[in-house]
């Protein structure tokens, strides 16, 4: 690691940083380490080193004994146990080790990974407001007690979601019957014949949810998912539903001087500002941007024609809309451009971006309106949304769509280039790079996107655990089976082949992987 010398796993970073922090051990056991804990946790994971300090932007190692790095180990244990201190260990004995930097002294290293959203939030001292942190640039901030909330929200899911809360004093007068009316177009057709169709809309309300008994305690009535998706704008935004609902469209096209955006629907008083109604309106703009000629059924929302950019652009509309955290001040967003459409979301992902484009994993913060969605056909396969977005964009021979997080505030974002190329490069050579990992993607069963990512970093010797932190991944053994082994022998090779489970193993592209990398 720089000129320093250090020479050890520690190689991934030379300066701390969002997934790395360096503290020294001098005095003993650092308390400053556990507020840097919860952050990682909370945030999406990190590593903190202990027997190194930071000077001038380079790592000074303490000088520790290697019993003296043990007693830390031993003293990081005996906290980590401890709820009065951390209200979640989170770490197994394979992510916490002393290693020597030779020649300069011993540390102790923490892998913290990202705590899934039913373990957040991970505070400290017994107290969760006011001892929450997250992890914003290279600093741990103090969350504000509306994030620890929504995070006890977030956690409490598989007990019940916000969306599922009933509602008092509301009634069918709340009901846009236009709205329900059109849903139940499109529930009808894509459900022929269904008993459901001969149903009161009362009645169909309750089936689909948007009305519901509490058998526990008998109260009954509309779920917030039902306003949400079928309400008046008044009843959307009353202080017991959704008083900051605001989904915005902005279309920026053929745009005059001085001019923010050449079309726009947003709750204007024009029309009820429901989420399917927001959703229809917003699908049909979006729509005619893409290249194939498109037509929808009299409903506004059935498909007369389809191609897989415009069920991968449904998908991500639907997602934004059902992952929403709709009770904070942000709203949707929808950007339009020639080249590009930008779909957000306030909130945080509730799993990681990897995890997203693995497509396994399937938790919503509002379930009520997924179902709903799922009804008329949108989103039907649970986890399965990354998958569609990816492969409509694919088919096009379009970038690959790139997910992110983004905080103060929270906000999930999509960008959708329409523009020919691979994530990074869409020149001829950038071209040819992707058609050769996409066939040694196609050979192995995997993900040729995630492959070119691990090829280009590996220029340089990389260990598991800045591979596994460039991809977002925080398994690195279970990124390691699936993705380094494959590799091994033709397109990389390790530093060590002689000791392979040597803490110091890098991995390294071999000549032919180097040259299918520009």
């Amino acid at each position: 690691m720089t000129n320093d010398g250090i020479n050890s796993t520690l190689t991934f970073h030379s300066t701390e940083g969002t997934v790395v922090e360096y503290k020294t051990a001098r005095g003993g056991f650092p308390q400053s380490f556990w507020s840097t804990f919860s952050a990682f946790a909370n945030t999406n994971g990190g590593v903190i080193v202990l027997g190194i300090k930071e000077q001038n932007k380079l790592p000074i190692v303490d000088g520790l004994t290697e019993m003296e790095a043990i007693e830390l180990k031993k003293k990081f244990w005996d906290m980590a146990h401890n709820p009065q201190k951390v209200s979640d260990p989170l770490l197994d004995d394979k992510d916490v080790y002393v290693e020597e930097i030779i020649g300069k002294g011993w540390v102790l290293v923490c892998e913290v990974p990202r705590a899934s959203y039913n373990q957040r939030p991970v505070f400290l001292n017994g107290r969760p407001y006011g001892n929450t942190y997250k992890r914003r640039h290279e600093g741990d901030y103090q969350c504000t007690d509306n994030e620890v909330r929504q995070m006890f929200s977030d956690a409490n899911l598989s007990h019940g979601s916000m969306d599922a809360r009933i509602l008092k004093g509301y009634s069918m007068d709340d009901i846009d019957l236009g709205t329900l009316h059109d849903y139940r177009k499109s529930y009808d057709k894509r459900h022929e014949n269904h008993p459901w169709s001969n149903l009161s809309d009362m009645d169909f309300l309750k089936k689909v949810e948007a009305w519901r008994k509490d058998r526990e305690t008998g109260e009954e009535g509309f779920t917030v998912a039902g306003i949400m998706m079928f309400g008046k704008t008044q009843s959307v935004t009353d202080q017991q539903c959704m008083p900051w609902f605001f989904p915005d469209y902005r279309e920026h096209l053929g745009m005059v001087e001085g001019e923010r955006w050449s079309d726009r629907i947003y709750p204007d008083g024009t029309w009820e500002a429901n989420v399917y109604q927001y959703f229809t309106r917003v699908f049909r703009k979006l729509s005619q941007l893409l290249p194939k000629p498109f037509r929808l059924a009299g409903d506004g929302m059935t498909r007369l024609e389809f191609t897989p950019a415009h069920i991968a652009v449904r998908e991500a509309l639907a997602n934004a809309l059902i992952h929403a955290q709709h009770n904070s001040m942000g709203n949707v967003v929808v950007d339009s451009w020639v080249d590009k459409i930008v779909i957000s979301n306030p909130g945080s992902m509730l799993v990681s971006v990897s995890e997203f484009y693995e497509g396994q994993h399937s938790v919503c913060r509002n379930p009520l309106l997924q179902k709903m969605f799922v009804f008329i056909g949108v989103g039907e396969k649970a986890g399965s949304g990354a998958d569609v977005i990816v492969k409509g964009w694919e088919d096009q021979k379009w970038s690959k769509p790139v997910l992110s997080e983004h905080d103060e505030p929270e906000r999930v974002e999509i960008v959708m280039k329409m523009i020919n190329g691979t994530d990074t490069d869409s020149t001829p050579a950038g071209k040819e790079l992707a058609r050769s990992w996409q066939g040694v993607g196609k050979e192995l069963g995997l993900d040729f996107h995630i492959l070119e990512r691990i090829a280009d970093y590996c220029k340089e010797p990389k260990s598991l655990v800045e591979i596994a932190k460039h991809l977002g991944l925080y398994d690195r053994y279970k990124m390691k089976k699936k993705y380094i082994d494959p590799l091994l022998g033709s397109y990389l090779e390790m530093t060590l082949p002689e000791t392979p489970n040597s803490p110091s193993q890098r991995y390294v592209l071999t000549e032919v992987g180097k040259g299918m990398v520009l």
